[in-house]
This record gives C-alpha cells, sequence and structure tokens, in this order.
C-alpha cells in the first residue's frame, strides 16, 4: 500500500469533516464560523494555508518526537501512527479522522493519541488547561472516537509558559473513556451529521450551533 502524499490527504479532507472542523461545525470554534466552514466544504472559500505559521511548525516538529517519548512513558500501551492517513467513519464516510496516534492498551481497547503544543502567554490561556482541555480539543476527541470506535482518549499537550518574563514547559496527559461521554458523543454525530446535511443540499446554516459541555480533567 503507498502512503498517500500531503497533497492527497488534504484533498481528502475537504471531502468531510476532521476533527479540527469538528467544533467548528458547532459553532464553538473561536477561529472560524460553521459558516465558513460550510463555505469551505462546498467550494465557496479557500480554507487558510497556515503551514508555515511557526507554532503550526513548532508543532508539526514536535508531533514525532512526543510520539517517542509517549512511548517510552507508557509501554503499556501499543502505539501506531500513519502518515497522511484520512480514515473514514464505517456508515458516515463524511466523518474522518487523521490520528497521531492509535493505541491498544493490555485489554485490546483501541484507543486514540492526539498530540497538542501550545504557548501560553497570559492568564486566559493557562486558565484553558485548568484541571481541563480547551472545549474544542475535547470535541475534537470526541470526533475520532466515534469515527473509530475507540473507547478511549489520550491527548498529550506540551504546554509552553511565557507568561511572566519566564519560559518553563511542562507535558500534561489528559485521559478520557467514551463511555463517560455518551451524551455528548451523540450530541456530536447528529449535530455533524446535521451540518453535513446543509454542505449535501447547499444550503447556508445559520450562524449558532448547538453547544457541548467543556469537560473536567480525567473524566
Amino acid at each position: 500500500m503507498t502512503t498517500p502524499t500531503r497533497k492527497e490527504w488534504l484533498e481528502a479532507r475537504r471531502k468531510g469533516l476532521g476533527g479540527s472542523d469538528a467544533s467548528v461545525a458547532l459553532g464553538l470554534s473561536q477561529w472560524k464560523t460553521n459558516v465558513e466552514l460550510w463555505e469551505e466544504k462546498t467550494g465557496r472559500r479557500e480554507d487558510e494555508d497556515i503551514s508555515d505559521k511557526e507554532c503550526v511548525k513548532y508543532g508539526v516538529a514536535c508531533e514525532p518526537l512526543m510520539r517517542e517519548m509517549f512511548k517510552l512513558d507508557y509501554p503499556e500501551f501499543r502505539v501506531k501512527h500513519e502518515e497522511n492517513v484520512v480514515l473514514q467513519h464505517p456508515v458516515y464516510p463524511q466523518l474522518q479522522a487523521s490520528l497521531d496516534g492509535m493505541l491498544w492498551d493490555q485489554a485490546g481497547r483501541l484507543g486514540i493519541l492526539e498530540i497538542k503544543t501550545t504557548t501560553v502567554q497570559r492568564g486566559a490561556d493557562y486558565d484553558k488547561w485548568k484541571n481541563k482541555v480547551p472545549q474544542n480539543y475535547f470535541i475534537q476527541l470526541l470526533h475520532y472516537m466515534l469515527v473509530t470506535g475507540a473507547q478511549f482518549a489520550i491527548l498529550k499537550a506540551r504546554i509552553k509558559n511565557e507568561w511572566g518574563g519566564s519560559v518553563s514547559i511542562t507535558e500534561n496527559h489528559y485521559h478520557f473513556e467514551r463511555s463517560n461521554h455518551i451524551g455528548d458523543t451523540i450530541h456530536l454525530l447528529k449535530a455533524e451529521l446535521a451540518f453535513w446535511r446543509y454542505v449535501e443540499t447547499d444550503t447556508r446554516p445559520d450562524l449558532i450551533l448547538p453547544k457541548i459541555k467543556e469537560p473536567s480533567h480525567g473524566n
């Protein structure tokens, strides 16, 4: 099997909703509205190329290193990663997932590894990570578990703190069990399918969409 190129991967992503699209489709992203996402998926707008941004390049460079560190720190998990692969929901192929890693625990359960890097420069940034993960990342994890059928997800976050003039770096791990978020997962599925119907019927959606509650760390 030939590994897809990045161009092929990007083209495949445009044909469905990926993890980073999930919170946008629900109207819960601070960077993009659900209407703008609809315009991208219907060809009315080009999605922004952020590959040259320093924070993105930093995250891309960190990802393989952080994945290897996860393997060393948590040898009880089997970790698998395939570059530029787009997975699809078995019933709803418009729901897609590009994973930083697939996990199997000692009981053989399937899980998701998601890797994030972020820089904290003010109190509001810090509050987003205080005993929880930012809402858009939580929704992304729900989306990935929904697409793959995974029973759990682990978010490995590298947090670079530049607040107050000094620099410190911490790595946190957040574990989520799908069984603790059944209601949220059902809600997300309905909302994403509803959004995609707007795409299929070429109908502009309302700007405000339903909300998903923000989780506490470790649930």
